[in-house]
């Protein structure tokens, strides 16, 4: 299965010249801890960053700095890591890992917001298939028992 068929396709996106107070609003509305710094043109979303309700804290409130005046665009300092939205699991946990990121943003073939995809959710998609193959072992004793009394 592709990164692409279980991603989180409605993305709350915010542009670079959002402020941190508008920011914080809007992961209250939405109930969420990140928002997708994007640039816009049309109808097309480009991501160039992410930053999380972790972020606004410790880069914005713990340094004392305005959060009505801080933008988005200044706490996008890093390379923002993607995925295609046609990757597999093994591709997405290994680009997750080697970047050291919770939360990564699927594009398109050309680049475009697609959807996002956190730790939580392929914790989530790992852990339904390896709970079933536990009972694997147990279901084969049942089956041989019942087959070879």
């Amino acid at each position: 299965m592709s990164i692409g068929e279980f991603c989180i396709r409605n993305v709350v996106c915010a542009r670079r010249d959002t402020t941190i107070v508008e920011a914080a609003h809007l992961m209250r509305r939405h109930h969420i801890g990140d928002l997708v710094v994007v640039d816009e043109k049309a109808d097309e979303r480009r991501p160039v960053g992410i930053v999380t309700d972790r972020d606004i804290v410790i880069e914005v409130v713990a340094a004392g700095l305005d959060p009505s005046i801080v933008k988005l665009g200044d706490l996008v300092l890093r390379p923002l890591v993607t995925v295609e939205e046609h990757a597999g699991y093994a591709e997405t946990v290994r680009l997750m890992t080697a970047n050291g990121v919770r939360r990564i943003p699927v594009v398109d073939h050309a680049g475009l917001l697609a959807g996002i995809v956190s730790f939580d959710d392929m914790l989530h998609q790992l852990t339904v298939p390896l709970a079933e193959l536990s009972g694997l072992a147990i279901n084969e004793r049942r089956h041989e028992a019942r087959t070879r009394k």
